[in-house]
This record gives C-alpha cells, structure tokens and sequence, in this order.
C-alpha cells in the first residue's frame, strides 16, 4: 500500500482546483477526494471545514502569492502607494491569467454581481487590509469616527475597483491581457488623482486663513 503523502495547506488547494477544472464540478466527499489523491482526510480538515472554504482560501492564496513575490523587491519596498498598488495590480492578475481556467470556472456564473460572492470574503479581507496599511495620502480630519468613515469609503472604493478590474479581465478577449494591462493603469491613476489631497488641503489651509482674518478685523 502507497504511503499517504503529508500534503499542506497549498498542496489541496492545488489538488482542489486541478480536480474541478478536470470534472467540471466539485469533488462528492472531502472522503472521495482525499482518497483520489493519496492523503488522510483528516488533513483535509487540518486546514479547510468543507470544499467551499478551500474556494475562498483559492482567492487569497492568489493574493499571498503576490505579495511574497512584491515584498522580494527592493525597488518596490521604496515605491510610493500609487506605484505600490499599480505593481500590485499587475502581479496580482499576472497570477489571475496563470490561473485563468478555475478563476473562470469559479467566477463566471456571478461574474455581472461579484460582490455577493462568498469565494471571494477572504481576498476582500486581505486586500483592503492591504489597502488601509498602504500609505495612501488622505484629509487629516483629526476627528476619529470621521477618519474611520474615511478609511472605511477608501477600502470599499478600492475593493470595487478591484471587483471592476477583475471582470474586465474576464471578458478581455485582447492578445496577452493588453487592454487589462492599459484599464489598470488608468483607473489606478484615476483613483490617485481624485484622491490627491494637496488641492484639498490648500483649500482648507486657505480657508483657515480668511476665517482667521476675518476674527481679526473685527
């Protein structure tokens, strides 16, 4: 009798996705499918409680991936946030395109409402934990339930932009993702400029100046 391989975490997720692109469809039992690959089911439940936490743990493995390979870098270690999340858009979907068969496969159904999709839970939480801790320049309201609402609207924007990307990317029929490649780096530039609070700033400093004037004069 073969001796059961010691799979991790990665290992099944590799495994899951093959099994499904394979037959279209997710294995009967975590059973049927440990026993198919050669591992002890209670590996399986060493890492995942069902086949649908190994579809959500698939997204933000994607996203893992990326940031290992970003965090090698040293040119990236010294980026500003806009070059930091264009760098990470492109390596992002560079793993997304290595992997298009299943992203397909699990996304096309609910391609046109992704914000509903429970597979994609994991990935928001990393991304916009991502996005929060990235550095991105924002009005210092010096009022703490103003700041969350802040942090809180550039998280939800920047995972909807994300969302948008990503369904572009799905019907982009272009040679080697081309028109992907030029929609992320307008709508990641966009996104910066609107974002730029220096105008904003002036504006306020400027205000702040009259008002103090104006207390002056009289």
């Amino acid at each position: 009798m073969a001796k059961k391989k010691n799979s991790s975490a990665n290992d099944i997720i590799s495994m899951y996705m093959d099994f499904v692109l394979e037959h279209n469809k997710q294995p009967s039992t975590v059973y049927a499918f440990a026993k198919a690959n050669n591992f002890e089911e209670s590996k399986f439940y060493e890492f995942f409680g069902s086949f649908e936490a190994v579809e959500e743990h698939v997204f933000k493995a994607f996203f893992d991936n990326s940031l290992v390979v970003l965090e090698k870098s040293p040119e990236y270690q010294n980026f500003d946030p806009r070059n930091k999340l264009l760098s990470f858009y492109f390596t992002f979907f560079e793993n997304l395109t290595a992997n298009r068969s299943y992203v397909i496969y699990a996304l096309k159904e609910q391609k046109n409402d992704m914000k509903r999709l429970k597979v994609l839970t994991k990935l928001k939480g990393a991304f916009t934990h991502y996005i929060a801790n990235l550095g991105i320049d924002l009005i210092d309201i010096k009022q703490a339930q103003l700041d969350k609402i802040q942090t809180r609207g550039l998280k939800e924007t920047a995972w909807l932009q994300l969302l948008l990307t990503m369904k572009f990317w799905m019907d982009d029929t272009s040679a080697s993702f081309e028109k992907t490649d030029i929609f992320i780096e307008k709508s990641v530039n966009t996104s910066f400029d609107v974002l730029d609070v220096a105008p904003v700033r002036s504006l306020i400093d400027f205000g702040k100046f009259i008002f103090k004037e104006r207390v002056k004069m009289k």
